[in-house]
């Protein structure tokens, strides 16, 4: 066949645009097909016509489980980790209508671990010297920025991996340098300016991805009947400096008002000082 030969979908029997073709390994499929795929799914090139299809059947059955999910528990931003710890059911998201929407979702036993990784960027400062040209600082002066992930694990015959931002995009921190460590989030402190841009947001997120895992690693427990009778609580980041912390603090310091439901993201909550949601941050 020839580089623009018309080419029909094997799944719908569409006739793919010019643009619209998604490549199988033995096939063809059209962008509406493709779309109702796991949008966590990533081999579609790698598979074949009859594992797609086996796939797009699952896909089809998962409505009524995404329609019947009841989140209990919600931890995110953007991209969100949503619990039905009635149901020991989860899934991770950033949609509102979960039934138009159609998540995956996955048993407890199906979480495998969570990871977290701290992505750096820098830029460097520049100076102009007598001659009006920019040039470098002695030494070199950089500003900071950090994309803050989380990366949960799955045993599930379509996906591996949901990989999302805890941070929702970089976090400016001036020219302090924050170190994270490999496994967990921590943070050297020293030399910590109060001015330093966004640094409280820093903190709280490095706390919701410590929540993330903690999470995680509890449904785990839970599916091999090894969870404690009370969830510990997640790891803390370490404070801000005074001046800089008051003006946001983190909820998980926050003092406990009682378990309300969240009418924002649905989560069952424990309202802070301020009254506000302790997953969304909405004001309750």
């Amino acid at each position: 066949m020839g580089l623009f030969d018309k080419k029909y979908c094997d799944f719908c029997g569409s006739k793919i645009g010019l643009l619209g073709n998604r490549k199988l390994e033995d096939g063809n499929m059209c962008k509406d097909c493709a779309s109702k795929l796991s949008p966590w799914f990533s081999e579609r090139r790698h598979s074949t016509k009859a594992e797609i299809s086996e796939q797009l059947a699952y896909r089809e059955d998962n409505k009524k489980a995404a329609a019947a999910f009841h989140t209990t528990r919600s931890l995110g931003k953007n991209v969100k980790l949503l619990l039905d710890e009635d149901a020991h059911k989860f899934m991770v998201t950033s949609a509102r209508d979960l039934t138009q929407a159609n998540p995956d979702v996955f048993d407890y036993d199906q979480a495998t671990g969570c990871s977290l990784d701290i992505r750096e960027s820098r830029n460097e400062l520049k100076r102009k010297d007598a001659d009006g040209k920019s040039v470098s600082y002695n030494p070199p002066r950089y500003e900071y920025s950090y994309n803050l992930y989380a990366t949960i694990h799955v045993n599930h015959p379509y996906v591996d991996d949901m990989e999302f931002s805890v941070s929702n995009g970089y976090i400016k921190t001036g020219e302090q340098r924050m170190n994270g460590a490999t496994g967990g989030w921590n943070v050297h402190t020293s030399g910590l300016s109060a001015n330093s841009m966004r640094m409280n947001e820093y903190y709280d997120c490095m706390n919701l991805g410590n929540e993330i895992k903690q999470a995680v690693d509890r449904m785990h427990q839970i599916a091999r009947g090894e969870a404690p009778t009370a969830a510990a609580p997640a790891p803390a980041a370490p404070s801000a400096p005074a001046a800089a912390s008051s003006a946001a603090p983190s909820a998980a310091f926050s003092p406990a008002a009682g378990p309300v439901t969240c009418p924002f993201c649905g989560a069952t909550t424990t309202p802070d000082a301020k009254g506000c949601c302790e997953y969304c941050g909405s004001k309750l």
